[in-house]
């Protein structure tokens, strides 16, 4: 074995110790009670997939995936995401009864480069909505989200919430071109706003048309900046996509979730299958966006299925990050250390403290060096050493 990579892991490869698993599943177990709640069914998808079918239709660039040959020659790809695979199974076995609430809980692999300090490995924990294009399954994911999160104990959030029909029809009514208008999306994207006003003064455009473009970074927050926005368009498609979003507010509003909602039409994704509404979710402490979803209608027809969806995910690294320490309580762990002889009496103990609930370890006191070191970590110590009935010795 070579000594250098002895203690390495792959790029953007991480472990996780005891602690941090137990914050985890103490998280997911939270997240999938509430999702389960509204009556989504989980299920799973292959680690691996076929790079022609769901490696081409997840939007991910082809240089984030990670490729391998089975033995047959053809190219397969680790999970990039899991909207897609899961519309790959739905198109393919359970249409039959949409509309379909699907849930899920899975690591998805995308590489990085080594000057980008992301994962290439991540939990992504999520539902698709599939079958429904209504307002009101929209709602339905967003409100899902939010009291999801909030289950967890995260309370500091926002969740931005745009649509991608009004930026592209604003962008194309007024720089004319796909290509132009994808190097101010951009800007957007990298959420370089500098960028964006000093390409913008830049383009051949008249000063309206300008200041028009400028106007966009202002429609952020509440939402009266929906009828700014559809003031700021001109052309059907865009005044549609900023109606699309006063209705959604509204139904979010019935669900009493506003507070966390925060309007944002420069919002834009890298993920190409998005058609609609989209969102991001923002907390404290956080650098990047924890969760993100929106509607795709138009990815199940790459798996010959005109089939509407809308969804979202949530990166539960992130979300772990967002909680902080303060947030997992760890259930306690009891210790029974005992002594050869009165092993019987220390298996009776220990299977009655179970049978009550409680965690419990075992442990012969031979293997011990420092008793007190060893037993520091526990709630409680129940000594069985020496003969039986003298207690500890």
């Amino acid at each position: 074995m070579s000594k250098l990579f002895m203690f390495e892991k792959p790029l953007g490869m991480r472990d996780t110790l005891p602690a941090l698993f137990e914050q985890k599943k103490q998280v997911k177990q939270q997240l999938a009670d509430e999702i389960s709640g509204w009556g989504y069914q989980y299920m799973a998808t292959p680690t691996l997939e076929y790079y022609e079918t769901v490696g081409h239709a997840s939007a991910i660039l082809d240089q984030q995936l990670f490729k391998l040959l089975d033995k047959e020659g053809h190219t397969l790809v680790l999970r990039p995401d899991v909207t897609t695979p899961i519309a790959r199974v739905a198109a393919s076995k359970l249409l039959k009864n949409i509309p379909l609430r699907l849930a899920y809980e899975a690591n998805v692999f995308r590489a990085q480069q080594r000057e980008g300090g992301r994962p290439a490995e991540f939990e992504q924990i999520g539902v698709e909505l599939i079958g429904e294009r209504t307002s009101s399954s929209d709602a339905e994911v967003i409100a899902l989200m939010i009291d999801a999160l909030k289950r967890t104990g995260l309370r500091s959030f926002k969740v931005a919430i745009g649509h991608i029909g009004f930026v592209n029809s604003l962008f194309l009514e007024i720089v004319g071109n796909e290509e132009r208008a994808n190097v101010l999306r951009r800007f957007l994207y990298e959420k370089n706003y500098v960028g964006y006003r000093n390409h913008v003064k830049s383009l051949n455009l008249s000063s309206i048309d300008k200041q028009r473009l400028l106007q966009l970074l202002n429609l952020r927050g509440n939402e009266m900046k929906i009828t700014e926005a559809m003031e700021l368009v001109e052309n059907e498609v865009g005044k549609q996509a900023a109606s699309e979003l006063q209705k959604l507010w509204q139904m979010l509003d019935a669900y009493g979730v506003t507070e966390e909602i925060k309007i944002d039409f420069n919002l834009v994704s890298h993920m190409s299958y998005y058609t609609g509404i989209l969102f991001e979710v923002f907390a404290e402490n956080v650098g990047f966006h924890i969760g993100n979803g929106g509607r795709y209608d138009k990815l199940l027809e790459k798996f010959e299925s005109k089939t509407p969806a809308t969804g979202f995910g949530i990166q539960l690294d992130r979300l772990i990050e967002a909680l902080g320490e303060e947030a997992y309580e760890p259930s306690p762990v009891y210790c029974i250390l005992y002594s050869q002889e009165r092993l019987e009496e220390a298996l009776i103990a220990a299977k009655q403290k179970r049978t009550e609930g409680n965690r419990v370890v075992m442990q012969d006191i031979v293997g011990v060096d420092d008793v007190d070191a060893f037993t520091e970590p526990f709630e409680d110590v129940t000594y069985l050493i020496g003969k039986k009935g003298k207690g500890a010795e």
